[in-house]
């Protein structure tokens, strides 16, 4: 016997249509239970999770729209197709804004209701997949996953579980790499906006006209290249939380934009002449003293306050050694497992090391460090030794032969530090982002020392 497509409850007063609707149901693989009234739909419907409902519209006692209120006050994702013999417009859009997922009117062919039923069912599919992965991301986001057994870091999580009921903006502020995004997540899934998107983006890394467009969206014809109407990030995130990572990169001429988003919660597409309501919550981001930007002009300031009605400041791991090995099991777990490794721990000189090193990335920095030690580790070996760490970790040698190599011809400053640049994105595989960690200086600063570089190459 085959496996049952769905639970299916067919709902109608007329016995022949009832039954009828029954077999061709049954099949083509789907289970079916019948009965003749709203009302006995309605006490099983109490009883029993059905996935699809199909009723007849017009019945003795109770209508299908009044079967369809009650069943979907039981379960508001109830999905629904009402069926009719008297169909008019009014009454479609009824069922319809009710919640019906489709209004077939009598005769119809066999093989439309089968298409629509099949249709019905794939959308009940995704909804259950979207509510499992919700699920998922929830659990992966809880305050349980945040990892820190240190005193700064229990005030960071008894602040975090604070501000989380509410609806203010927050400011998250600490060095790159301490977790900042994490942190927004964890917010957005344990408050009541966790059912709702939560949309990131990154300041810093996207040029100021695209940066308008991403925010704000815009209008087709708005500019060249334009070639449609887009929504942007802040219209994406309504009934959620916007992520804005880095916002002290933010340009000036974009700030008073976000500031009247937030002011009027309306925002306008770039090259419309409309706005758009919008319910947000901005949770802000950034490694920068953005009160020493404010000073400096180089932010707003009423733009500062409105971001910051809370803040959250995360400390370097440098002043959290306490957490060190926790967060160092913890990604050695996650990277054998994923390796299918069977590493049970560090040895001591690598457990030395790893509490010694200042770690100027930070957690991520941590992080990258376990994962390229669990991928060279030995299979044969059961812990991971300090060998398997990179030469930054483990006391700068290859810093030192650098060091050595250009004292022996006695190269300048300048030709040193581009030399050690250059050896730390070749450590990293190019990732300027990890070497900007690495290095303990922003993105932008790097991609500027690179470019002189390359311009005094050539001018060799």
């Amino acid at each position: 016997m085959s496996e049952s497509k769905g639970l299916i409850l067919v709902v109608d007063d007329d016995r022949e249509m009832r039954e009828l609707l029954g077999d061709l149901l049954e099949e083509e693989g789907y289970h079916c239970e019948r009965v003749n009234s709203a009302e006995a739909a309605i006490a099983l419907i109490e009883a029993k999770t059905y996935d699809l409902v199909i009723s007849d519209l017009r019945m003795t006692g109770l209508s299908g729209l009044d079967l369809l209120k009650q069943a979907r006050l039981q379960r508001a994702d109830q999905a629904m197709i009402i069926i009719t013999a008297f169909g008019t417009v009014s009454t479609a859009i009824e069922a319809m804004k009710q919640g019906a997922y489709d209004y077939l009117i009598k005769p119809f062919k066999r093989e439309h209701l089968l298409l629509v039923t099949k249709k019905a069912f794939e959308r009940i599919h995704l909804q259950q997949e979207l509510l499992r992965l919700r699920q998922v991301v929830s659990k992966q986001y809880q305050f349980s996953n945040i990892i820190g057994k240190s005193k700064a870091m229990q005030a960071v999580f008894q602040l975090i579980n604070r501000v989380s009921e509410s609806t203010v903006n927050i400011a998250v502020t600490g060095e790159s790499g301490t977790g900042k995004e994490l942190v927004a997540k964890a917010i957005h899934y344990n408050s009541p906006r966790k059912n709702q998107p939560f949309m990131a983006i990154d300041c810093a890394s996207i040029p100021e006209m695209l940066l308008e467009s991403e925010l704000f969206g815009h209008v087709r014809g708005a500019f060249t290249d334009a070639k449609s109407d887009k929504k942007g990030l802040v219209e994406v995130a309504h009934g959620g939380t916007l992520f804005l990572d880095e916002i002290g990169e933010m340009p000036l001429s974009l700030q008073p934009k976000l500031l009247r988003v937030i002011q009027e919660k309306k925002v306008r597409r770039v090259g419309a002449t409309h706005t758009l309501p919008v319910d947000i919550r901005i949770i802000s981001a950034t490694n920068r003293d953005l009160l020493h930007a404010v000073q400096a002009k180089q932010f707003r300031d009423d733009l500062y306050y409105r971001l910051n009605v809370l803040q959250i400041d995360l400390p370097p791991l440098r002043k959290r050694r306490d957490d060190i090995s926790l967060l160092a099991g913890h990604f050695l777990k996650k990277y054998a497992a994923e390796q299918n490794k069977r590493l049970e721990g560090f040895s001591e000189s690598a457990l030395n090391i790893l509490m010694k090193y200042p770690w100027p990335g930070n957690v991520r920095e941590l992080e990258n460090a376990i994962e390229r030690a669990v991928t060279l580790s030995r299979d044969r070996k059961k812990t991971v030794s300090s060998e398997d760490f990179p030469p930054t970790v483990t006391g700068g040698r290859e810093d030192q032969l650098l060091l050595d190599e250009n004292l022996d011809k006695l190269a300048s400053l300048e030709t040193m530090e581009q030399e050690y640049v250059v050896r730390v994105l070749q450590a990293v595989g190019g990732n300027k982002a990890k070497a900007a960690q690495i290095l303990q200086i922003d993105r932008k600063t790097l991609y500027r020392r690179l470019h002189d570089y390359q311009t005094n190459t050539l001018d060799e």
